[in-house]
């Protein structure tokens, strides 16, 4: 069961990677439950303590994830629209890899913008914004994700003994 329990952990954490680039899966909070996944086996030591903190801030970075694309839509002059231009152009994007990741949030704020204000320097300034906030927030899931995964590792070497 242990066996079971690992390797479900190591694909949560996989995912919860993923998901720091994918809106539609919480990064962080996944690769949490792979922590947690973790710690149910007999090998690793459950320490509360520990998963408690890290699932604080695996729900902090989610809803700062929310809201740092308004913020740096707003900071910049833009709308909702923007924002969900962004979100939209972010799905539509995972179908381009790698550059779609990328510019699709960019393009879909302008795009967003736009539709809500046919000045194109003002939407251009807050696409910026968007796609910034879009980027802060990506780097903050993964980075949290990358913490997550390498607790995870390091847990797992120490309990299973690999070698």
């Amino acid at each position: 069961m242990d066996i079971v329990l690992l390797c479900l952990g190591v694909l949560l954490i996989m995912v919860g990677l993923a998901g720091s680039f994918l809106p539609v899966i919480p990064g962080p909070l996944t690769s949490w439950f792979g922590l947690l996944t973790l710690h149910y086996t007999t090998k690793v030591e459950q320490d509360w303590n520990f998963l408690g903190w890290t699932l604080a801030v695996a729900l902090i970075i989610m809803l700062l994830d929310y809201l740092i694309p308004i913020w740096g839509t707003k900071a910049f002059g833009g709308t909702k629209a923007g924002a969900v231009g962004s979100t939209i152009g972010l799905v539509v994007g995972i179908f381009f890899p790698p550059f779609g990741i990328i510019l699709g949030p960019f393009i879909g704020a302008y795009v967003g913008e736009l539709s809500k204000n046919a000045n194109q320097k003002i939407a251009f300034k807050a696409a910026v914004g968007s796609f910034l906030g879009f980027l802060s927030g990506v780097a903050l899931k993964l980075i949290v994700s990358l913490l997550y995964m390498i607790f995870f590792v390091s847990s797992a070497w120490k309990g299973f003994q690999f070698f």
